[in-house]
């Protein structure tokens, strides 16, 4: 019991630490080149405890992303459960990808993120960068 209630405590920190990450100020000129925390740790926690952490988990995290980021609520939440999902559904064809494979599969999820949410800012008709800049994010 005690072993399980300390793999939920690792979950939550690692949570809370991509979420510092996520909110840390960095200078206007690297914002594009922010990286993608929040969406990398949930990849990482449903493909390594799939019973634990899912489409439940992926929406919560992405609602207080949307808190703490200030952005439209839902629309972080929508990305992460996409990410989620996949994630779910090949967990276990992942796991036997090389690491190149495994490090390409997260580029393609985090950015399919990144054009899911810029998709919906546009539709929101929020101003956004013209372009590709914005997925450089994912790299």
């Amino acid at each position: 019991m005690q072993n399980k209630a300390h793999a939920v405590w690792v979950i939550f920190l690692t949570f809370f630490l991509a979420y510092l990450l996520a909110i840390v100020p960095f200078p206007e000129w690297a914002m594009d080149y922010r990286p993608e925390w929040v969406p990398m740790v949930l990849m990482y926690w449903v493909m390594a405890l799939p019973y634990r952490v899912g489409i439940g988990s992926a929406w919560v995290a992405g609602i207080v992303l949307d808190v703490l980021e200030g952005s439209v609520l839902g629309l972080n939440a929508l990305g992460l459960v996409v990410i989620a999902y996949i994630t779910l559904n090949l967990h276990q064809r992942l796991r036997m990808f090389s690491s190149l494979q495994q490090a390409g599969l997260v580029f393609a999820m985090v950015g399919i993120n990144l054009m899911l949410n810029h998709w919906l800012l546009i539709l929101t008709g929020q101003t956004v960068a013209s372009g590709l800049l914005f997925l450089m994010a994912a790299l």
